[in-house]
């Protein structure tokens, strides 16, 4: 990533470039990584809109930052890395596998996350990815528990793995060993392509709200839930609204209103 693209990134999240004498430091780690899931939503909709999902890093930087789009982990956390990355960071990217139902791990590279070394030496498992989530990095050392605006977090020792758990529940399995970002290809097409993926059984596009809350549009479906919880929720009637929606809440402009490419049908 060059210079440019780096200012261009940095605009998208509507962040300054640090300064030289503060560096890549956990402090400007943690503004860029909430301001990331502020201006840049967690979203499907290239599965349901028929656009081919690439994971290379020119690829990623047209979408987020050109196209000004959202993305799943791969995408959002595959971007995030290069950025870190130019702005002297030491990045490794991390598989993991989100836990299901009765205990089931996903498929292998199921999720993309970052383990991110500031100058300081300090480690931080950093995830813009991942829908709800940390709002902050969380620290890849300490086996406590952390406390964020986004829940109450704790790495645990699961083995060789790591166990990431939110609000005493596991939410995914996260391997140390390093990996590329072609390694993921797999696991992206898989989670695109698959009627066993519940990325295409459905629409989502999410971000986190500036007063910590966050707001989601499924399908035709706008909810909104404020930093205490509470939450509102309400059906949009016409194209027009979805359109709206995702230009005015979400900073996406789109030429059509996506439709689920393959919804769920529930049997008896």
């Amino acid at each position: 990533m060059n210079s440019a693209q780096v200012d261009a990134y940095l605009r998208r999240l509507e962040a300054e470039r640090p300064q030289r004498a503060a560096g890549a430091t956990a402090d400007v780690l943690r503004e860029l990584h909430l301001r990331h899931l502020q201006t840049v939503p967690f979203e499907n909709l290239s599965i349901h809109l028929g656009e081919e999902i690439v994971l290379e890093e020119e690829r990623l930087l047209d979408k987020v930052v050109g196209a000004r789009r959202g993305g799943f982990c791969y995408e959002l956390n595959g971007a995030f890395g290069a950025l870190l990355g130019a702005l002297g960071f030491e990045v490794t990217l991390l598989a993991a596998r989100v836990h299901g139902d009765e205990g089931r791990l996903g498929i292998p590279y199921d999720h993309l996350a970052l383990r991110v070394r500031a100058a300081d030496g300090s480690e931080w498992l950093a995830d813009v990815g991942f829908g709800a989530h940390s709002h902050y990095p969380l620290d890849f050392t300490e086996r406590g528990e952390q406390k964020d605006p986004g829940g109450s977090f704790r790495i645990v020792e699961a083995g060789p793995d790591l166990d990431v758990v939110v609000n005493g529940r596991p939410q995914y399995r996260l391997e140390v060993r390093p990996r590329e970002l072609g390694d993921f290809v797999a696991g992206a097409w898989w989670h695109s392509t698959s009627p066993a993926s519940h990325f295409v059984q459905s629409l989502v596009c999410s971000r986190v709200t500036e007063d910590g809350g966050r707001i989601t549009l499924s399908g035709r479906t706008f909810k909104e839930t404020g930093a205490d919880g509470a939450r509102e929720e309400r059906e949009l009637g016409t194209d027009e609204e979805v359109l709206g929606a995702y230009r005015e809440r979400f900073g996406i402009e789109l030429g059509r209103v996506p439709t689920v490419r393959n919804p769920l049908v529930v049997t008896d």
